[in-house]
């Protein structure tokens, strides 16, 4: 069973910046499949924010692009989302995937607001 462990969600005003991190363990090397980055809210559908390839080039939401930012480091299984400028419609549940398989994680909450 492959684990993936979110972290770094939070609470931050508007404007302000995150960084989450997905580390995949449990016998899952990184850079075998694509990595992505969800987010989904109350009574909402769960939405692709980010994506990495295996060869890492990057897909965004329109919503996000040139705010936020997806990166992987094969060495530590982990991949990451630095999110910057954040508005209150980026609060949501964060779930990073593990694309092509039924791994998710557990997922991290993102609330921005003052």
């Amino acid at each position: 069973q492959v684990q993936l462990v979110e972290s770094g969600g939070g609470l931050v005003q508007p404007g302000g910046s995150l960084r989450l991190s997905c580390v995949v363990a449990s016998g899952s090397i990184l850079n075998m499949y694509p990595m992505g980055w969800y987010r989904q809210t109350p009574g909402e559908q769960r939405d692709l924010v980010a994506l990495v390839d295996i060869r890492g080039s990057t897909n965004y939401a329109e919503s996000v692009k040139g705010r936020f930012t997806i990166s992987r480091d094969n060495a530590k299984n982990t991949v990451y989302l630095q999110m910057n400028s954040l508005k209150p419609e980026d609060t949501a549940v964060y779930y990073c995937h593990q694309v092509g398989t039924g791994n998710w994680g557990q997922g991290t909450r993102v609330t921005v607001s003052s």
